[in-house]
């Protein structure tokens, strides 16, 4: 299994297939488990490569309340430990027994480095319960609708032509 997980979007893995991975004896590789950086940074915080993806900002428009406080509280628990945030999201997606790996897309060794350092923190059940609270469930905006329509039109905010087909026009 190839899906999303992460604090922002972790609803946009069935509930139901956790458990049934952990059933089967399932790994998984976890694609974008910092959700694009934002897990990783100060709320409002930019870099070089999220200014220069600034359309990519529209997916997250609506869930945006909720992943600020979600970031925050990463933000406090990194803090109380004094290591990066990065770490801390993913101490907790390493809490999870059927996550084999997570693809981090790394730019910068540091990127590696927070990925391996990660490994050695176990977080508490509180702190996990912290990082927690205050999750909303959301539908995915990679997976949103299957509708070309829907696809086309999302992919038109971040400056993507998809060509419709004839049988969806």
């Amino acid at each position: 299994m190839l899906p999303y997980l992460d604090q922002s979007t972790r609803s946009a893995i069935p509930p139901l297939n956790i458990p049934l991975c952990a059933d089967e004896g399932v790994q998984t590789i976890i694609y974008s488990p910092l959700f694009r950086g934002r897990l990783a940074r100060a709320w409002g915080e930019t870099t070089a490569r999220s200014d220069s993806e600034a359309g990519a900002d529209k997916y997250f428009e609506a869930t945006a309340a909720a992943d600020q406080k979600i970031v925050e509280a990463i933000g406090k628990v990194a803090e109380e430990r004094g290591v990066s945030r990065a770490q801390i999201s993913l101490a907790w997606l390493y809490r999870n027994p059927v996550v084999a790996a997570p693809i981090i897309g790394a730019l910068k060794t540091s990127h590696i480095d927070d990925a391996l350092a990660a490994l050695s923190i176990k977080l508490t059940n509180e702190e996990a319960e912290q990082l927690e609270a205050s999750y909303t469930p959301r539908v995915d905006v990679n997976v949103k609708n299957s509708d070309p329509k829907a696809i086309a039109q999302m992919a038109a905010t971040v400056g993507i032509k998809i060509a419709i087909p004839a049988a969806s026009k």
